[in-house]
Formats: C-alpha cells, structure tokens, sequence
C-alpha cells in the first residue's frame, strides 16, 4: 500500500510530516524556556518529533520558531535545516535572531539559507520558499510543502500581507493550511515605540486568507500558552474565533491539539 502524509500539530507553531520512514518538521519548538528574557514566566516542554527527522523548515528565527536544541536533538546526522536570510541592522536590530542564529551556526546539521520561490527537494518531499511578513521586521518565510500528492501551507506567524494571491495562483488548491491566529499585540524593548497593530494575523485575517488560498481545510496554530499582559497579549479565544470566521468564509477548519493528526488515507 503506498504511503499516505501525515500532518502532525506539535505545539505552538510546530508541525511534523511523516511520509512512510520520512520526517519533516516546520518551525520544531521544545523548549518554552527559550523565549527568556521576554517570557520567562512561560515554561514548560511541547511535544517532541516521533523519531529521527532528515529536513526541517523554519519560517523565521525567533526563538519560538528556531529552537537550535530541538533541532540538535531531532535531525539526523546528515539533516538539513533551511531558513530565511538573517536580520540586517545592527545587534540591536538582530536581538530576536541572535540566539538563534548562534545555536544554527553551532550545529552539526547543513544550514541552507533561502529566498522567496526558491524551491528544494528534500526526500519525498518538495520544499518552496513564499513570502510573507514579519510583524517586528525580521526575515520570514511561509513554507509550502508537496508530498505523496497533497501540498500544505505553513504561514509561521505572518501579518497579513498582499501575497496571497502569487501564492495560490502558482500553488492552489491546498489540502491544508496552517495559519497563525492569535493576532498578538507586542511591546518588547528592542522594537519601541510598540505598534498598536498586530504582530500576527488575527483570527479573521486567517480566514481571509484561507478563503483567498482556496484551501480544502484550514488548522489553526501559534495560539495558547503565551500570554504576558503588558508584553505579549494574544487575542482571546483565538482558535474558536478562527472557526467562527472560517464557517463565514466557507473554509473547513480543524483545531487540532498538540500531539493530534491530520491524515490523508
């Protein structure tokens, strides 16, 4: 019997493809320690990869979607990360990325850096580069990934932007996307005065953007888990708002919980 994807939600922004032996991951994150000094009050580890992993995709570099350690622990010995360019600027410009470039420069594993449209292949799966945006200004890119005949979007944790239509106009349709929901509004140290609009796409603005992909069925991630009043305030409720938006879009959507499965068989 050949092989069917598996698409499973390991946290936060997370995700992991399994195509027979296969393993991918988006956006692997462990470790919420990993966003001190901003967050230290958020503890505690997400769900792992279920075994060995050959290729991982991060859509930016801030410590919530670039986890080194996890990468370390999950990649095989020949794995392949392939991220976005760095930050440009100055080290106060690049503090969001500098821990996580210094952890990608230690490791063993191949670090590719790409641009938007660049395509790789990785095993079975096919890897393309497409754009997106970054709410504080710092590299990203959203990811989507073809296997065994079904493609996916991961957005990361993109503002809503006008490449949507390039996106589904080369890519469409998709079986599934995942797309950030908790529309944060943010007031870090390094990126003042703070913006009183949203560091990620709203609950809304997903939907939005779901129903301009032509998406079969939408998942909701990077909601839950961290809320720091005064510093990181997400949107309440976020995954049921998404569904709520979806439904008046006409969009399919499954909120899956951390550890849970989408399966084409």
């Amino acid at each position: 019997m050949k092989d069917e994807l598996v698409v499973k939600r390991l946290g936060w922004a997370g995700v992991q493809l399994s195509l027979g032996e296969h393993r991918l991951v988006i956006d692997l994150f462990e470790e919420r320690n990993a966003m001190a000094p901003f967050i230290e009050e958020v503890t505690g580890p997400l769900p792992a990869p279920d075994g060995p992993v050959e290729t991982a995709l991060v859509t930016h570099l801030h410590a919530d979607h670039t986890d080194p350690v996890a990468l370390g622990r999950a990649l095989t010995e020949d794995g392949l990360v392939l991220r976005p360019p760095p930050a440009p600027g100055d080290d106060w410009d690049r503090v969001a990325t500098a821990a996580a470039e210094a952890g990608l420069a230690a490791g063993s594993s191949t670090v590719i850096t790409v641009e938007p449209w660049q395509t790789h292949e990785a095993g079975p799966f096919t890897a393309t580069a497409v754009p997106a945006s970054d709410g504080f200004g710092d590299p990203q890119i959203s990811w989507v990934v073809e296997a065994a005949g079904r493609r996916i979007l991961h957005a990361g944790d993109t503002i809503y932007h006008g490449a949507w239509w390039p996106i589904a106009s080369r890519f469409k349709p998709f079986d599934a996307v995942f797309l950030p929901v908790n529309g944060a509004t943010c007031d870090f140290p390094h990126r003042q005065p703070p913006s009183p609009f949203l560091a990620s796409m709203s609950p809304e603005q997903a939907a939005a953007a779901a129903a301009m992909l032509r998406a079969e069925l939408a998942v909701p991630i990077h909601y839950d888990g961290i809320d720091v009043p005064g510093l990181y305030e997400p949107t309440p409720d976020a995954a049921a708002a998404f569904e709520t938006a979806g439904a008046e879009h006409g969009i399919a959507v499954s909120v899956l919980e951390p550890g849970a499965e989408l399966a084409w068989r």
